[in-house]
């Protein structure tokens, strides 16, 4: 891998890192009346719930347009929640819970787990931090619609010019043998650049985003209160 391609990743990485200190800071200095026992506990059942829509087979799936390296699966919908009803803490605690189950099962080498704690924490983070201080539907829509927006771009960019050369890197692979791949499922993609970015990346995030939002909506108020009820 180039170096420039080692650099940016670590460059956001390091990003990551900043966002999880300040989301951290600015809830230990706001002295959250939530016990740390009662967030660990919360974190770790939403974080199971993650790790089983990211790892059980049945649960995630490809679709023909798509390469078959792209997998449909859902495990933002319990972070989402977390993050509301909870904070953005929570969001990540349940991100990180999520990627070390998995860790162990991986097949991509860890691109894959790592392609999608960094590119789920674009999505939900600014959501959950703006959810967290408007807390009603404009704030709960404007944060998911923030956060998709963020998120579409940062995985675009990220992929071409990070993930992708980091897959290709790690499993010993030509761009032209990836980009074999990918025209198996869409002969559009001319180049493992911008029209893989713009064919492929970005419509398949922006169907999984949509379907993460509408059932986060729907599924919010129940879910957290039944946690709730049954940590009591």
């Amino acid at each position: 891998m180039e170096i420039t391609h080692a650099i940016v990743l670590g460059v956001m990485i390091v990003l990551w890192f900043i966002a999880f200190l300040k989301v951290f800071y600015d809830t230990k200095r706001k002295g959250q009346s939530t016990s740390l026992t009662r967030r660990l506990v919360r974190i770790a059942v939403f974080g199971a719930i993650s790790a089983i829509l990211y790892c059980v087979p049945i649960l995630k799936f490809p679709v023909p347009i798509f390469p078959q390296f792209l997998e449909f699966h859902f495990d933002e919908i319990p972070a989402f929640i977390a993050g509301f009803a909870y904070g953005p803490l929570s969001a990540i605690g349940v991100l990180l819970v999520k990627t070390l189950i998995k860790l162990p099962l991986t097949s991509t080498l860890c691109v894959g787990e790592l392609s999608d704690l960094l590119f789920s924490a674009a999505f939900i983070i600014p959501a959950s931090l703006i959810y967290k201080y408007h807390r009603n539907i404009k704030g709960a829509l404007v944060g998911l619609g923030t956060g998709l927006v963020f998120q579409l771009l940062f995985s675009i960019i990220g992929n071409i010019y990070v993930m992708v050369p980091f897959y290709m890197f790690m499993f010993n692979m030509s761009s032209q043998q990836l980009l074999s791949i990918c025209q198996l499922a869409n002969p559009a993609i001319k180049d493992v650049g911008w029209t893989y970015g713009l064919f492929a990346v970005l419509p398949f995030n922006l169907i999984k985003d949509a379907i993460v939002i509408i059932v986060t909506i729907l599924v919010y108020k129940s879910t957290h209160r039944f946690i709730d009820k049954l940590q009591a």
